[in-house]
């Protein structure tokens, strides 16, 4: 089924030979010294060209400026970055990293660097097309390894923009030999509740010609959590959310994303962690394929990706603060002190106090981006 669609150059990356060219266009751009002031601070015009020239490949692009830019960026806005579970991987093997989504750009990001450290090549990134704008944009993209997902157009243009999709993550995972990160959902979760879509993973099998266990089998799947302790970009989540419940569609400003992704850089994060989760393996694929119905196999293998989310998510004093206020109780107070409470609500109040809206609901929005996690923990193990 992939050979119908063989020619993606509008939606791949950079090829390898195509990347030095790409760059010494960036590097021209007057846009990306301004990238550049906020992602390589104190490198001049000419440090930036002299480095350039040695870069020749996607990966190297990667390597030479994206991974001290995002180390830089967690130094400077976290309190340190943490990870487990990538000995549950090959370094050979390529991978679907299926992950969920808190923020748009370092989400992903951070895995990069992760897999760098770890031995382990970057893999590519999803990335919507609402925020590859022609231009510099998408040539930053795809020099970074990012491909396009069209999200707009009628019924039967989407079902085509998702043959196309699932075919390009299958023919870069089983014949590339890349490994693909993609978002468990459209967009950031705004309530903090992980869930998988089932639309992705019928998504992906579109592409497979065999079995159901085989299709996702050739995949290796491997779910991702990433947790921060203060959530990027909360409060804006929240006057999303808040505006959406008005029942009225939410329309985005313009600029909006733009705006999402400088403060999600920007923004003090606390602790970061992001845990690799299990491949999962040919023989929970064969149980989950001796389910008769084909919408109950998606189901289950969803709420397989979604358990291993909601366990290996690192929960933090916020989340446990969180879930107590909003429940008027002290279940949780062993797991936080009385001045991470003071710390953690003071800053609460003081975003709410910037938003639009009844006060009390937003504290409530607020209040259940940071407890749901514990909620979708405790309901795994039950």
């Amino acid at each position: 089924m992939i050979s119908s669609f063989e020619n993606f150059d509008d939606i791949r990356p950079c090829y390898d030979p195509e990347a030095y060219e790409t760059l010494q266009k960036l590097i021209k751009d007057p846009l990306f010294m301004r990238l550049v002031n906020h992602l390589w601070p104190g490198m001049t015009t000419e440090e930036v060209a002299k480095k350039a020239e040695h870069v020749t490949t996607t990966m190297g692009f990667q390597k030479e400026f994206m991974h001290p830019a995002i180390r830089k960026i967690v130094e400077r806005s976290s309190d340190g970055l943490t990870c487990e579970g990538f000995e549950n991987l090959d370094p050979k093997q390529s991978y679907l990293f299926i992950a969920n989504h808190r923020d748009i750009l370092l989400d992903s990001a951070i895995l990069q660097i992760l897999l760098v450290e770890h031995g382990f090549d970057t893999s590519e990134i999803t990335f919507g097309d609402n925020l590859m704008e022609k231009g510099f944009i998408t040539n930053f993209g795809k020099l970074n390894r990012m491909f396009t997902v069209l999200r707009e157009g009628t019924g039967r243009e989407l079902y085509d923009i998702s043959k196309k999709l699932s075919a390009y993550i299958r023919h870069t995972i089983t014949k590339k030999k890349v490994s693909v990160w993609i978002a468990q959902r459209n967009g950031r979760t705004k309530d903090g509740v992980d869930q998988t879509q089932t639309g992705l993973l019928k998504m992906l099998n579109i592409s497979g010609s065999e079995s159901f266990s085989k299709n996702f089998a050739a995949l290796h799947i491997v779910p991702i959590s990433i947790s921060y302790e203060y959530e990027p970009c909360d409060f804006l989540k929240v006057q999303e959310a808040y505006l959406s419940s008005l029942h009225t569609k939410y329309v985005k400003a313009p600029g909006e994303d733009l705006n999402s992704i400088i403060t999600g850089v920007t923004s003090p994060k606390g602790r970061i962690h992001l845990t690799m989760g299990e491949p999962i393996s040919n023989d929970v694929l064969q149980l989950v394929e001796s389910i008769p119905n084909e919408n109950d196999k998606i189901k289950q293998l969803t709420a397989l990706i979604d358990q291993q989310i909601y366990q290996n998510y690192k929960l933090w004093p916020s989340n446990y603060i969180a879930c107590d206020v909003l429940e008027r109780s002290q279940t949780y107070a062993d797991f936080y002190t009385p001045t991470e409470k003071e710390t953690f609500l003071k800053d609460a109040h003081s975003k709410i106090s910037k938003l639009q809206g009844d006060t009390e609901t937003l504290l409530n929005l607020f209040l259940k981006i940071y407890a749901n996690p514990v909620k979708s923990k405790i309901l795994q193990t039950v």
